[in-house]
């Protein structure tokens, strides 16, 4: 495997730990909930393993780039996960996500933990 260029301190807990709380932890799997109230911005963080999200509550959001530049939009026709969509994502690079909704994003999110080279 590849070696993620990534620092540690961008992990998604250590840098936007306000919006990611850690719920379980092993050498297989950690489990996260992400919480993003209505109109806050995460930090820049990174989500080093491959993952499976669980949506509990949608809304309207921005995910941006770690520069910044907005690459996912659900009001600019980007689909929006509904309420109890299973997702797959492989693992994500610095981004930021902005919850530009009404309501909180809520998500429920089981990475899969595998060797990598730091």
């Amino acid at each position: 495997m590849s070696v993620w260029p990534w620092p540690a301190d961008l992990d998604a807990v250590a840098a936007a730990g306000q919006h990611h709380r850690k719920l379980f932890e092993n050498d297989a799997v950690r489990v996260l909930e992400t919480l993003i109230p209505a109109g806050e911005q995460t930090a820049v963080h990174t989500h080093c393993w491959p993952n499976v999200q669980y949506v509990l509550r949608t809304t309207d959001f921005v995910r941006r780039d770690g520069s910044g530049f907005a690459v996912f939009d659900t009001r600019e026709g980007a689909h929006r996960p509904e309420e109890g969509a299973t997702l797959w994502s492989e693992p994500l690079p610095p981004h930021s996500v902005e919850n530009v909704g009404q309501n909180d994003l809520r998500v429920l999110m089981v990475e899969l933990k595998r060797p990598r080279n730091e």
